[in-house]
């Protein structure tokens, strides 16, 4: 391995892990920060959490299309930084209000969204600057990319569990001008780390680079009516109209990636390679609505249940999605010292499974968490005196081994789906799958808010009075749509190959 291979290697998880730190310190509390300190409805308060975090997932398309098109991902990631840092700072800032008085959240929000607007850049640029540091002629090259996405999701995972179990207790009992200067200070040690590794990392070019706004635009309009039928012309600037015939089997180049005769992709089949990706993308979306609910209502849910160890010590219930952590940290070198040599040989395949199969039961234990979750708070109303806050822990548990195998194989299936200068453009498709998710997730709670107070009920699923509320109902709706999701992915998963890098023939049937 170069010594610039082992420069990013350390530095990209210990990055990551950081960066992660400071984000779950910010994310997995800020339900409660709404509702107690900004004084804002429990149905409020979810989907300005969840449009939140749909837009910190969906700004990196942006973020990678700037990058991939003007900058270059270090550059990116340094730029982005700076953003994020101040975003973190202005919050913390504003926590210095006493906690009495309701304050505006028009300047949380603002503070909020700096910190969306400079994840934009660096998450898509991080991690595709990683997998650059991999030597693509090397032997091994697949195999080394794989378990560059598995650790690197080991050291966010590490760094999401100290954020998730350490300050929510700070912020609950110390208070939240310290819970978030934390992650404002470790974000600022991570910047420093990531620029002194600068003289060992390995810069690449794109080299489709200088692509512009409108040609892509032109690009998606030529697609769209390819898609519908027929001949298009594809106008780029001063670049010459091309005639555009999407083959059957597209021509392929010694490495498995699309192209045209020249080897150099074109902007129309760059556009192709985007558009073919998004009917299995958009089966992911339930999956991402559901991993809103730990942040969320599984948040105000372990609010309401006993809580104490002890006589003084109560547990904070933000700190339960350290549980999904936890279980990844754990399961993952199981997943790959165990399972996968007892798969291989079931399986005869050097993979053991592949990356479409690994997302699909990573599905099914989603779906199966959300039943058990329903099935949870259904036994919390009917009990007559507030149930122990660890029934809550099965469906944290489930949502881990939901992760292990469908987080990280939806980012590996996107990024090995697009050609060499969209591998950032590949990282931001599967970044974007939980914006959208952050998005469909605040649509769902508008609409079961409107649905369910149509008949003139005093409250909705959502009631700021628990005891009235029905969470189990909601619980159980995300279910039934998760198995509709999962029933159509199956249906759509037949026509992508596993691995287009890996495997030269693949394409869309």
């Amino acid at each position: 391995m170069l010594e610039a291979e082992k420069a990013f290697s350390f530095n990209c998880y210990m990055v990551a892990s950081v960066e992660r730190f400071a984000y779950k310190g910010v994310a997995s509390n800020l339900v409660t920060y709404l509702t107690d300190v900004v004084h804002q409805s429990n149905g409020e308060a979810a989907k300005n959490v969840s449009t939140w975090a749909g837009l910190t997932s969906m700004l990196p398309l942006l973020g990678a299309f700037l990058t991939d098109s003007y900058f270059n991902r270090y550059s990116t990631i340094i730029l982005s930084s700076f953003f994020y840092l101040s975003g973190l700072v202005a919050l913390a800032s504003l926590a210095r209000f006493p906690h009495g008085k309701a304050i505006s959240s028009a300047p949380i929000f603002g503070s909020l969204y700096l910190i969306s607007f400079g994840l934009g850049g660096y998450n898509p640029s991080l991690q595709a600057f990683g997998a650059d540091q991999l030597d693509e002629e090397e032997d091994g090259y697949a195999s080394s990319k794989s378990l560059f996405f598995k650790w690197s999701y080991f050291g966010i995972c590490s760094g999401s569990l100290l954020g998730v179990s350490i300050l929510p207790y700070i912020q609950d009992t110390l208070g939240w001008e310290l819970g978030f200067a934390l992650p404002a200070i470790a974000m600022g040690v991570c910047v420093v780390c990531f620029i002194c590794g600068t003289p060992l990392y390995r810069h690449k070019q794109c080299e489709d680079g200088g692509r512009t706004f409108g040609s892509l635009i032109s690009a998606l309009r030529s697609v769209t009516r390819k898609f519908i039928g027929g001949r298009t012309n594809v106008a780029s600037g001063n670049v010459r109209a091309i005639e555009l015939e999407l083959p059957e089997r597209p021509i392929e180049s010694d490495i498995g990636f699309v192209t045209t005769p020249d080897k150099k992709m074109d902007i129309a089949t760059i556009a192709w390679e985007v558009f073919r990706l998004l009917p299995i993308w958009a089966t992911f979306l339930m999956f991402a609505v559901i991993l809103q609910q730990p942040s969320t209502f599984f948040t105000k849910q372990g609010s309401t249940m006993k809580r104490n160890i002890g006589e003084k010590f109560q547990i904070p219930p933000a700190a339960l999605q350290s549980t999904i952590n936890l279980c990844i940290i754990m399961l993952m070198p199981i997943y790959d010292s165990i399972l996968i040599p007892i798969l291989k040989i079931i399986t005869q395949d050097d993979k053991g499974i592949d990356t479409l199969q690994r997302i699909g039961i990573g599905m099914f234990f989603s779906i199966t968490s959300m039943i058990i979750a329903a099935l949870t708070e259904s036994k919390r109303l009917h009990s007559v005196h507030p149930i122990n806050i660890c029934w809550l822990l099965p469906q944290y548990v489930l949502l881990g081994v939901s992760d292990v195998f469908m987080v990280v194989g939806i980012q590996e299936f996107f990024y090995s789906q697009v050609s060499g200068g969209m591998k950032t453009m590949g990282i931001a498709l599967y970044l974007s799958v939980f914006g959208v998710g952050g998005y469909l997730s605040a649509i769902l709670i508008s609409l079961v808010e409107m649905l369910t107070t149509m008949n003139g009920a005093s409250s909705s699923w959502f009631s700021d009075n628990l005891s009235k509320a029905r969470l189990d109902c909601y619980y159980g709706l995300l279910a039934v749509l998760s198995i509709m999701s999962m029933i159509l992915f199956v249906n759509i998963a037949g026509h992508y190959k596993d691995d287009k890098i890996d495997s030269p023939n693949t394409t869309m049937k």
